[in-house]
């Protein structure tokens, strides 16, 4: 048996309205979990208790989706983004939405409302532009990378260089790169095997001279779009500007330096690298009847976005979930034995700084504070299940909790590699966690552009996915048991 627990089971009666409960009231001792044949095995009392939960899943995705609830995350999600746009980290802002919605929660109730704080960087766009000056002239809609440099003020006139891939580039000499531009035009495979192009376009391209890269979007699909994103600079190299550019242009330009036509762009980049500076994790609780300040039960998004589109799809919908889940909740009057801790983080779309600042704050106390992680990042469509990272006990729980969510039609389970971005501070450290699975075929086609608006939001799937955010969080946080993990320094 792969990870058992051991835990003292029983059948309670009901506490509070809740379903029977394993708990300790007598001595005989049941081993569980996921057996040498993959299968899950678990007491017949745990069973009965998680399954108990049908009834208070099904009034919670009533109220939410149908019922005096219906509606109201998508219009806070719109209010949200109507008030403050993008939210990009280091603005202005950003730092007043995350004012706005401390006071909204303490409106709503919640309890322990606060921020913490988090150091993020820093990055202004400035002036921005692109032209095909040579064989003909064409603008080149672009837009600048996270933590580019600037080109020269007037901008720079250069030769292009096009390749279709790292691999392709490698072949080509130093003294044929130096001075020139290099537009990377790579195959959309998958967001996670096409994004390196975006993040490491700058480095690879300066290391053999060039004098600045620009990259196609990283997307699937395009209607002339740019798509911006976080780029890295090596430590060994000169920092050289660099851009995305549109689908449709990277590939005109590749046809046309693969035919040997001579093409030159002129390009002028008024982005500005600046000083970290400090912002905010926003925090609110359901406080627990029985635990408070242990065994917590994690719900996130984050609040932050990028300086193009109002984030509304990344990660507006996610972190409005998470704080309305909980608004909700109470209403309800539901109070789980565990807190319920929402959290929006704070420089996500630079590097995940926000649950980077809440790791190291909370390291001390973790393996106690934390029982579980929820986090929604990949878009709040129509959701069809949860992923799961954990160990075998935990998931042979959670694939049980899991199809407690038919009334929301969202019974799929998956199990990725590490979870969501932030909370993969704990969840590849063996905290067992969660993110929204959702019918989100489309989501690259807006993500990081300026589509990335409330035009992509469903009211009805913003519910859905509410009910599915409260219901799970509720029935991991009011179980008799708490998940199993594997907590690693």
């Amino acid at each position: 048996m792969a990870a058992s627990v051991t835990l003292f089971l029983t059948v309670a009666g009901l506490l509070c309205g809740r379903p029977a409960s394993a708990g300790v009231a007598d001595n005989r001792i049941d081993t569980f979990g996921k057996q040498s044949d993959g299968s899950c095995e678990l007491p017949d009392a745990l069973l009965k208790e998680i399954h108990g939960y049908q009834p208070i899943v099904k009034s919670i995705a009533d109220k939410i989706v149908h019922g005096e609830y219906a509606g109201r995350t998508w219009d806070s999600l719109a209010e949200l983004v109507d008030t403050f746009g993008a939210r990009v980290a280091g603005s202005e802002q950003l730092e007043k939405a995350i004012d706005y919605v401390v006071d909204k929660m303490k409106a709503d109730g919640l309890e322990n409302v606060h921020t913490e704080n988090a150091s993020v960087p820093h990055w202004v766009r400035g002036y921005e532009s692109a032209e095909l000056v040579k064989p003909f002239h064409k603008n080149l809609p672009l837009l600048g990378l996270g933590s580019s440099v600037g080109t020269p003020r007037g901008g720079i006139i250069a030769e292009v260089l096009a390749v279709e891939s790292f691999k392709e580039f490698e072949t080509i000499p130093a003294e044929q790169v130096r001075g020139k531009i290099v537009v990377f035009s790579p195959v959309w495979e998958s967001y996670e095997r096409t994004v390196v192009y975006r993040s490491q376009a700058a480095s690879v391209a300066s290391r053999k001279g060039a004098v600045a890269a620009l990259v196609r979007s990283i997307t699937p699909f395009s209607i002339g779009s740019p798509h911006t994103g976080q780029q890295h600079y090596q430590d060994d190299v000169k920092k050289i500007p660099v851009a995305c550019i549109t689908v449709e242009d990277a590939q005109m330009l590749l046809r046309k330096y693969r035919r040997g036509e001579t093409m030159e762009i002129h390009l002028e980049m008024a982005d500005r690298p600046m000083e970290p500076v400090i912002s905010r994790n926003t925090i609110g609780e359901l406080v627990g009847t029985n635990y408070t300040n242990t065994s917590v039960v994690v719900v996130s998004g984050h609040l932050d976005s990028w300086d193009v589109g109002v984030g509304a799809m990344d990660d507006g919908g996610g972190a409005i979930i998470s704080w309305k889940a909980l608004t909700f909740l109470k209403a309800m009057g539901l109070r789980p034995r565990r807190t319920i801790r929402a959290i929006l983080w704070t420089g996500e779309e630079e590097g995940l700084y926000g649950g980077a600042a809440y790791k190291e704050a909370h390291k001390p106390q973790e393996a106690k504070e934390f029982n579980f992680f929820f986090e929604s990042d990949i878009g709040t469509f129509e959701p069809r299940g949860l992923d799961f990272v954990g160990n075998a006990d935990a998931e042979c729980i959670f694939r049980e909790i899991v199809k407690l969510m038919a009334p929301l039609n969202a019974t799929e389970f998956e199990t990725p590699t590490d979870g969501g971005p932030d909370i993969s501070h704990w969840t590849t450290r063996g905290f067992p966690g969660a993110s929204l699975l959702n019918k989100n075929d489309k989501y690259f086609w807006f993500h990081h552009s300026a589509g990335d608006t409330m035009a992509v939001e469903d009211p009805k799937n913003l519910d859905k996915c509410a009910a599915l955010w409260a219901a799970a969080a509720y029935v991991v946080a009011d179980l008799s048991i708490s998940m199993p993990k594997d907590v690693m320094p």
